[in-house]
């Protein structure tokens, strides 16, 4: 379970980066100083994918996950740390994704 953990983290960073990239673009865009290009198109694809398509359902199973435990009462090994940023970048991941883009 420690290794699920650890990958929904590291897609919702990727979400993040992505967010972060997406506003960046959008601000270029907006100063007409963007012109069109990204460079590393590759990794940028790929922390896309993590960041759009694993980032909420693999954050939202985790949940799930974290809710059966505290109702069966049983014992994990999670830093609650963890479990409280997923809890935040839930919500975020469900506006950005289902009702901000087109």
């Amino acid at each position: 379970m420690r290794f699920f953990s650890r990958l929904v983290f590291i897609c919702n960073l990727c979400f993040v980066i992505v967010f972060v990239l997406h506003f960046l673009r959008l601000s270029k865009k907006a100063d007409k100083v963007f012109d069109g290009t990204i460079t590393l198109q590759p990794l940028i694809g790929t922390v896309a994918i993590l960041g759009y398509v694993a980032a909420i359902f693999l954050n939202l199973l985790f949940l799930l996950l974290c809710i059966y435990w505290v109702k069966t009462k049983k014992i994990n090994t999670i830093p609650r740390w963890l479990v409280i940023t997923n809890l935040i970048l839930f919500p975020v991941q469900f506006y950005y994704i289902f009702l901000m883009t087109p």
